[in-house]
């Protein structure tokens, strides 16, 4: 018998018991159903997670330092952070402004904005676009390059603005539409807490579909923080190095210098380093090791089908006794038994792989949605995976039938009932 009579006689023989058939592949179809939502679900999530770490900028290094004598430490380390250009793109403070400021361009306001949002968040509001307050930033010329933005319009912050305290800002693409609609806000001037401060230019837009988005930002030069908020202090800084490899000597030389700054035993302040790309890391690692707990766990039910279909099998075996006792009394060798049995196992977990694939990719859309919010499709990989492990098992549960009828001594099957 050659392979396209086998599979003719599978299919003859799984359409000539429809209800029995799709019984048997329920056990496949919901196992591969349940892995591809789970397994798909949670690496969806964790590349939208490392697509924000990406907005944010990728090798970063986070520096916290603080001197007890109020010293600034960003001078020392902006001038040490040059000494390493080899290895670092730049330096900038990390701090966010707190407390009651307000900004202010004609009609518009944070403090509008920041009641519109609470009144929506108490279920007022009709749900439709909301302008938030921008989150306020104190950085240095080369905040860009450590966040990972690009000047669209205009300038950036550069090192005379810092130098000399200018009153200056650069908008994020979603603050500058909060603010200024569709007009160009470059040269007009932004009122801060009653100062007054000159737009010299805006970022291009990175993160266009986040309701919090990281372009809803201003950034000032750091200097200016005793005009706007005089109890701010800045312990934390974020520098950007060439490359992961990078990250790793620019960490190791920055923490040893920090280390005689603050004193081997903290004498004179406190400071430690951590290379943001170990967030990544945990993060995928994370996903890794939920796809295979939860994956694991949805795959009970493909062993469970799996037994069915050998179940199913040996009845059918035990059925088509005489059809078998004919084939091997003209002839029929063994391997065209086994061969017979293997495919229509293959066959029935094959197409009940399928529908499980089509079921699994809706609940992937819908899991999506309603879960963590994104717009998610199962992989190629996930899918061919989940394909050719459907038939791997339609072969593995199907051996041991497909040995008990190749087994059969033609005398005894003929005389079965």
């Amino acid at each position: 018998m050659n392979i396209r009579q086998a599979v003719k006689m599978a299919i003859k023989s799984i359409l000539g018991k429809k209800g029995r058939s799709v019984l048997t592949m329920l056990g496949i179809i919901i196992g591969i159903a349940s892995v591809m939502v789970i397994v798909s679900t949670i690496n969806g999530a964790n590349q939208q997670t490392l697509k924000q770490f990406e907005a944010m900028g990728t090798n970063k290094i986070t520096v916290s330092a603080w001197l007890y004598n109020g010293q600034d430490v960003f001078e020392d380390l902006y001038a040490y952070c040059q000494q390493l250009s080899d290895y670092v793109d730049g330096v900038t403070p990390n701090a966010q402004l707190w407390g009651d400021i307000n900004v202010v361009y004609g009609v518009k306001s944070s403090k509008a904005m920041q009641k519109n949002q609470e009144n929506y968040s108490n279920g007022g509001g009709d749900g439709g676009v909301m302008e938030l307050p921008p989150d306020l930033y104190l950085g240095s010329d080369q905040y860009s390059v450590c966040n990972n933005f690009q000047i669209e319009k205009g300038r950036d912050l550069s090192f005379l603005d810092i130098e000399k305290y200018n009153q200056v800002c650069v908008l994020g693409a979603r603050a500058a539409r909060n603010f200024f609609g569709y007009a160009d806000p470059v040269g007009k001037r932004l009122s801060v807490n009653g100062l007054p401060f000159t737009v010299v230019g805006v970022y291009r837009e990175k993160d266009p579909d986040s309701g919090w988005s990281q372009d809803n930002v201003i950034v000032f030069p750091y200097t200016v923080s005793r005009m706007l908020s005089p109890d701010t202090q800045i312990q934390e800084f974020s520098v950007k190095a060439k490359s992961a490899e990078a990250a790793v000597e620019a960490t190791s030389r920055i923490s040893a210098y920090l280390t005689g700054l603050v004193g081997q035993n903290g004498e004179r302040g406190w400071g430690y380093v951590e290379d943001n790309n170990q967030w990544q890391q945990s993060s995928t690692e994370w996903a890794t090791q939920m796809s295979l707990i939860l994956g694991g766990i949805a795959a009970i039910s493909l062993l469970v089908g799996g037994i069915g279909i050998m179940n199913i099998m040996l009845v059918t075996v035990t059925e088509r006794t005489r059809e078998i006792g004919i084939r091997r009394a003209i002839g029929a060798q063994r391997s065209s038994i086994v061969t017979q049995f293997l495919i229509e196992a293959a066959m029935l977990c094959g197409i009940g792989g399928i529908i499980g694939i089509a079921i699994g990719t809706v609940g992937t859309r819908i899991a999506g949605k309603f879960l963590v919010q994104m717009d998610i499709w199962p992989s190629p990989g996930i899918t061919l995976g989940a394909f050719a492990l459907s038939v791997a098992l339609g072969v593995l549960f199907g051996i041991y039938p497909a040995a008990k009828a190749s087994r059969l001594q033609p005398v005894e099957a003929l005389r079965a009932e």
